[in-house]
């Protein structure tokens, strides 16, 4: 996620944006559990995760909306 943007410009808006910080390493979390329930690494229902990867979308869907919005100002 954000892979076109530099991480200078990522880290910036971290540090001026706590929701943002927040939201971006909960969703490297989420993918991170999501990828090893996937391998096999991490045991997991699959209602838990259909969860996680809800939350994940959700968390992928705010982050590149408050991106969006800081574009624009």
């Amino acid at each position: 996620m954000f892979e076109a943007q530099s991480q200078t410009e990522l880290e910036e808006i971290m540090k001026g944006n706590i929701e943002f910080r927040q939201l971006y390493f909960r969703h490297k979390e989420l993918d991170k559990k999501v990828l090893n329930a996937e391998l096999g690494v991490f045991a997991v229902d699959e209602a838990t995760l259909s969860q996680m990867k809800r939350e994940k979308l959700a968390a992928k869907d705010r982050l590149t909306q408050m991106y969006d919005q800081m574009q624009k100002h």
